[in-house]
Parts: structure tokens; C-alpha cells; sequence
């Protein structure tokens, strides 16, 4: 198959930063095929407020109108039901993320016990917000960015428990455990699966920056079970590129000495999921996952959350027609280098309507 159609694409979990980053990022949404994003909250300072999070949307709807933006809160000692109710009543603001304390870019405020959350927990639980979790465990000395992921899975796996109605979805999956975890528990907990995750092993971050990102990819046998969860028509997993753009000089030299957590997929992220499923026979499961999976467990047409959209608005995929990935975005100190620069790529275009209506 050369070409193929789907309507356009929703991505539930995207870094879109703040001031200038933030417009040199928004305006790749729509290049990658997308026309919903759930909004990261882990700004400068993070998004912890009500007024906060819709200041931010503001911001990023005056750049993109034709995108519909959904926006989180941090979890973090300010969070409390009250927030919780006065959040779930913008019908903007639709769940918390959260980050375990230090463990990646701009989570120095994030979570070190769980338990303190628990009434922020039930008044989610309550006003139907979503809990995003990013789902590792802090280094240790038994604990290492290699089996992360899988110690905090127990985590999990409680706090379902704790809260079976609460819909939890736990970000950016990296391992054939966390799937596995995942489908054990009952129809409130869902995952996200990323488009880098779907080619990355550890040799490629282990000596490419541009590939490194947290929770950091694994073995192949793991990236196997996240291609097997991804396409296999399993409504429990569905797209978050967790697209999360840096300076180039914070992934290559950056003054304090460390690489800089994150891969920047956004002007190419269903190009790439098409990419990766077209790899193993399975682009008939691809509308599933980067359309519909994550809308229906977000409840995104229920609630009226998204911009309607006639169905003669698609988007084109083509394989082969000698597209290459840029070799970057951005001027100065602003530029980013997205994954994959330089390989060919499968293109895209929108149909159906204006660039600048759709």
C-alpha cells in the first residue's frame, strides 16, 4: 500500500514548552498528522494552578486555533479537591501528570509518597479526571534507569486497586512488563505507547543524544511487546509521542555536563507509527491507535472536548515518495533536532480543507 487515509490523529501526551520554544514546537502539531494534544504540565515554573492551565491553553490556541489543546495539571502539595473540582469544571483542564520527584526534565517538584495524594485521588475519582503517571521508580542503589519502569509497577498496580474507578493511564510505556501490567488491570487504566519507542533499543541512545529520553528504551525484546500492544487492536494502548523538543545544545553540550532528557517527534509522529506498523504487516491497525483508542478513554467525544470536523477532513500518508526527516527546527539558541534526522520518512498531507481551517 503506497497511500493511506485516516481521519486526523490525537496525540495524548505532548511537550509543547513555553515562550519561544513553544513557537517554533506548535506549529509541527498538524505536520505530524494531529489535531488534539494532551498538554505536558512540567513548565517553569510547572502548571499548578486552575488559572495557570488556562492561561497556557489561551497561549497555545492563539498560535494553533485549529488544534484542540487539553491541558493537565502537576501533581504537587498545591493540588487539593478543590483544585480538583474547580479544574474539572473548565471542561479544558482534563487530569493531573504525575512525575516522580527529580527523576526527569523539570520534575524537581514532583512526588515523593503517594499516599499524601489519596483525597486528591478520590476527587479525581469523583469529577472523572485523569491520572497520568510517569511510571519509574527513582534511582537507588538496587534501582537503576534500566529496570525503573518495572519496580514502579507495583505502584500501579495498587493505586488501581485503591481507586478502581479512577482512569489512569500509565505514560510512555518502554517494557513487556509494563504491558503486561497493564492488561491485568480493569478497563480504567490504559496506556500510552510512543512513536520513538516503537524503533528504539538501547544502542541507539547508548551513543546518540538525540535518542535519549526517560524512561529510557529497552531491549528488543521489550520494543517487540510494545510494537505487539500497539497494533494489536487493544484499546488499553494508544498513541503519546511524548514529543519533548530541547536546544540542541542542551542534548549535545550542555553547560552542566548531562544530555538533556527527550525526543522530538512532533512534526513527525503519525508518519512514523505508519512507518512502524507498516513494518510488520499491520497498517489496517494504525486509525485504532492514533485516532480512535485514546479518544474514547479520554471520553473526548462524550464531553464535547475536541473541535468538530466534517469526515471529508483526512489525512494522506504516503510511503516511498522520497520525503527525509529535517535535519532541524528553529534558529539559534532555539534549534531542535527531531528523531530520525536525515532518514526517509513517510509524508504527509491534509485534505479535505484549508491548511488553515484544518
Amino acid at each position: 500500500m503506497d497511500t493511506i487515509e485516516l481521519p486526523p490523529a490525537a496525540d495524548f501526551h505532548a511537550h509543547l514548552r513555553e515562550g519561544d520554544m513553544m513557537r517554533v514546537v506548535v506549529p509541527t502539531i498538524k505536520k505530524g498528522g494531529v489535531s488534539l494534544v494532551y498538554v505536558m504540565p512540567n513548565l517553569v515554573p510547572p502548571i499548578t494552578t486552575v488559572p495557570q492551565a488556562l492561561s497556557y491553553h489561551s497561549g497555545l490556541a492563539d498560535l494553533e486555533p485549529s488544534v484542540t489543546f487539553l491541558m493537565t495539571l502537576y501533581l504537587c502539595p498545591a493540588i487539593t479537591p478543590a483544585v480538583i473540582e474547580r479544574a474539572a469544571s473548565t471542561k479544558k483542564i482534563i487530569g493531573v501528570k504525575s512525575y516522580p520527584k527529580g527523576l526527569t526534565t523539570n520534575s524537581e517538584a514532583g512526588v515523593v509518597s503517594y499516599e499524601e495524594y489519596y483525597p486528591v485521588f478520590a476527587a479525581m475519582e469523583k469529577h472523572d479526571l485523569v491520572l497520568n503517571l510517569h511510571g519509574e521508580s527513582p534511582s537507588s542503589e538496587t534501582t537503576t534507569i534500566l529496570n525503573a519502569e518495572e519496580t514502579f509497577l507495583p505502584t500501579l498496580l495498587d493505586l488501581h486497586a485503591r481507586f478502581p474507578k479512577l482512569r489512569i493511564v500509565l505514560e510512555h510505556c518502554t517494557t513487556a512488563a509494563a504491558v503486561e501490567a497493564v492488561k491485568k488491570c480493569g478497563d480504567t487504566v490504559a496506556a500510552t505507547i510512543t512513536a520513538h519507542h516503537l524503533f528504539l533499543t538501547i544502542d541507539q541512545w547508548a551513543d546518540n543524544p538525540h535518542c535519549f529520553c526517560k524512561p529510557v528504551a529497552k531491549l528488543p525484546s521489550d520494543r517487540a511487546a510494545l510494537v505487539e500492544a500497539a497494533t494489536s487492536g487493544d484499546a488499553k494502548f494508544f498513541l503519546g509521542t511524548d514529543s519533548a523538543p530541547h536546544p540542541r545544545e542542551m542534548k549535545i553540550g550542555a553547560k552542566n555536563g548531562r544530555t538533556a532528557a527527550g525526543v522530538f517527534t512532533q512534526p513527525y509522529a503519525v508518519q512514523l507509527v505508519a512507518e512502524a506498523f507498516d513494518k510488520v504487516g499491520k497498517l489496517d491497525m494504525l486509525k485504532e491507535f492514533v485516532c480512535d483508542f485514546g479518544r474514547k478513554f479520554y471520553k473526548v467525544r462524550e464531553k464535547g472536548l475536541e473541535r468538530e470536523f466534517g469526515p471529508e477532513v483526512r489525512i494522506q500518508l504516503r510511503k516511498g515518495g522520497g520525503e527525509v526527516v529535517v535535519g532541524q527546527i528553529g534558529e539559534k539558541d532555539k534549534i531542535v533536532v527531531p528523531f530520525n534526522a536525515g532518514k526517509e520518512v513517510w509524508g504527509l498531507e491534509w485534505k479535505g480543507g484549508s491548511g488553515e481551517d484544518y
